[in-house]
């Protein structure tokens, strides 16, 4: 049900004036009543926003840590999705800080109960977030473990029989799973939902009818946003509702990663032994010989492709490996594309016979179109990007169309609704162009506005020279102060690496991004059940107040990793450091510290460790901090 615009409207204004004097009356009146601060960063950055509403442009909002960002979108938003009739959508960085913009205390529920204002606010999370029922009985045939057990335990009695069917089936409910075990049991790719026959009592199916009811709010990742975007001309034409609704707005929290996102979700996927085991499961009795033989012939080729792919990959330590592309692989390329066909051909007449179920038959038959794609884009060795890397412990061919920049200007910007990207970090040093670049942005308003902390007060920073070898050491001498610490990395192996050698006796206290579902462990973190958090993504958007952490230590400078992907980047730039990897690098940097000082009550210390050639990056890096750093050689 549509609710009402939360003030009144008059023939002598218009909306928007109107806008205005509401958001002037409760921030600088009825919020600081209720006791919270009354800033004038906060302030400026919400009528930025009426602004951008008015004139449906994009807004580029930096705005320093304790700003009230948050608070500053929001009221704009509720009221312009009223407004308009469509929900406000705001897409965070990742699907663990969805749960937590809409966690009890947080900015919503506060002006929920300060301004009695019953706000309908839904989460739309990514479709790997949600159980597969499908994969979930194909697992209990094959792996054992409690987890599958918990799982039994929450679903609802309508899926299988007669009963309620209430909202189930999301990661975050099963606190306990680790990310491997989920992966046996979620929705993946390859899953054929439109010709499911339990596609109606599907988790993923429920949450997506219930978001889609919102009339003030929906909350997704910006990889969710993005996999919306890069489906929604598709999904049409096949008959099907696209992943969100038409919305009124968008905002981008922490919208300096939506460049990644869209990498994500633009890019074609070729794993090792998938084809091989659903062309497995598809060989039952009754099929045609010639099928049959053409699925064999599909399973040896594609694998004699791998095995060329292996022996063409470039070595390196990179998770993003490059490939040399022999005329050898490229002829076993085309010859798997030839199987596809004939097979795809075969497949008409096995429909007719009914020998494979329409579920498993529809699923294959897209699974193939998609490699057939990709493998073609692979071959013909145009613009794409690719390279190998490991995806859910299984080799991985990855493969991006073309520069996401010419995508998002295209399919996202071209739009004539307001985009708000709201961050600590979107500038280098108050300049916007390197995230407008990187976005293909050619028109857009900006602002930047600096915490209203007193960091001298509140926070020091240490810079630690050493060795390579000296890093974990140095982090095992600190963690004897027992403190509530954040550790971040660059990427997955340096964390991996860092556990590899950390004294056992430590990792009792320590919490690893990976070992189980990543809210769930940062819950454990808040709440001082493990001392110590490792993450390689939880560089922005983390909100842990006060006594929750008290010490940052950045293990290393986040440097983008020198892979094909951002080699393309590279290629397109003039000054390829200064202009691609300097830039990511401050960018994360300033957002790793930020995660400290969070409220006017926070403080701790940052440390941050550098061998001999980070040590040479010195320079740059200082402008950036907020208090001068004490060093120790």
């Amino acid at each position: 049900m549509r609710q009402s615009i939360p003030f009144a409207l008059s023939k002598d204004k218009s909306f928007f004036d109107s806008l205005g004097d509401w958001i002037g009356d409760i921030l600088y009146d009825e919020l600081p009543e209720k006791g919270l601060e009354c800033r004038d960063e906060q302030i400026f950055m919400a009528y930025q926003i009426e602004k951008v509403l008015r004139e449906k442009s994009i807004l580029f909002a930096e705005a320093g840590v304790g700003t009230g960002k948050t608070i500053a979108y929001l009221l704009p938003a509720i009221a312009y999705a009223r407004y308009t009739g469509k929900p406000a959508l705001i897409a965070c960085a990742d699907e663990a800080l969805i749960d937590q913009l809409v966690k009890e205390g947080g900015d919503i529920y506060k002006l929920q109960q300060f301004l009695d204002l019953k706000i309908d606010v839904r989460l739309a999370k990514s479709r790997d977030q949600y159980l597969c029922l499908k994969r979930y009985e194909e697992a209990e045939k094959f792996a054992d473990g409690e987890f599958l057990d918990d799982i039994a335990e929450t679903i609802p009695d309508g899926v299988f029989g007669q009963g309620s069917l209430e909202l189930y089936g999301q990661h975050s409910d099963y606190p306990n799973i680790s990310d491997e075990e989920w992966n046996l049991v979620n929705y993946n790719s390859i899953q054929q939902c439109s010709v499911c026959n339990l596609r109606n009592r599907c988790g993923q199916t429920l949450h997506r009818a219930h978001y889609r009811e919102s009339t003030d709010l929906i909350i997704c990742s910006q990889d969710f946003l993005m996999e919306h975007i890069s489906t929604k001309e598709s999904r049409i034409r096949e008959g099907q509702l696209a992943l969100l609704p038409e919305v009124s707005m968008i905002v981008l929290d922490e919208g300096h990663l939506l460049e990644y996102a869209a990498q994500k979700a633009m890019t074609y996927k070729v794993q090792d032994y998938t084809i091989v085991q659903l062309l497995d499961h598809l060989m039952v009795d009754g099929l045609r010989e010639k099928t049959l033989y053409t699925m064999e012939q599909l399973q040896d080729g594609h694998e004699l492709f791998f095995e060329q792919l292996r022996e063409d990959v470039i070595d390196s330590d990179e998770e993003r490996k490059r490939i040399k592309k022999s005329a050898l692989l490229l002829k076993l390329g085309k010859k798997v594309i030839e199987i596809v066909e004939i097979l795809l051909e075969e497949f008409v007449f096995e429909s007719e016979l009914y020998v494979i179920p329409e579920y498993e038959l529809r699923m294959a038959e897209e699974f193939l179109e998609q490699y057939e794609a990709a493998m073609r884009i692979f071959i013909a060795q145009g613009d794409a990007v690719d390279w190998l890397e490991e995806t859910d412990g299984e080799e991985t061919l990855v493969i991006m169309p073309r520069l996401i920049t010419e995508v998002l200007e295209e399919k996202v910007f071209s739009k004539r609704i307001p985009y708000v990207f709201s961050s600590a970090t979107l500038s280098i040093n108050k300049d916007f162009s390197y995230m407008a670049g990187s976005l293909g942005i050619q028109n857009y308003q900006s602002f930047s506005v600096s915490s209203p902390f007193d960091y001298e007060e509140v926070m020091k920073i240490i810079l630690h020279h050493l060795k390579q070898i000296e890093k974990v050491q140095k982090v095992e001498d600190l963690l004897e102060e027992e403190k509530q610490t954040l550790i971040l990395f660059k990427s997955k192996k340096a964390m991996q690496g860092f556990k590899s050698q950390i004294d056992e006796r430590l990792t009792t206290k320590i919490g690893f991004e990976g070992d189980r579902e990543l809210s769930s462990i940062i819950r454990d973190f808040q709440e001082g059940k493990i001392q110590v958090l490792c993450s390689y993504h939880l560089w922005e958007g983390l909100d842990l107040p006060e006594e929750t952490l008290t010490r940052v230590i950045i293990y290393d400078l986040p440097f983008p990793p020198n892979d094909p992907l951002f080699d393309a980047k590279r290629e397109f730039a003039e000054d390829a450091f200064g202009d691609v990897d300097l830039p990511f690098m401050l960018l994360r940097l300033q957002q790793g510290m930020g995660r400290l000082i969070r409220t006017s009550n926070d403080y701790g210390d940052i440390h941050i460790l550098l061998n001999e050639e980070e040590a040479h990056y010195k320079a740059q890096i200082e402008p950036i901090f907020a208090v001068s750093a004490d060093e120790y050689h």
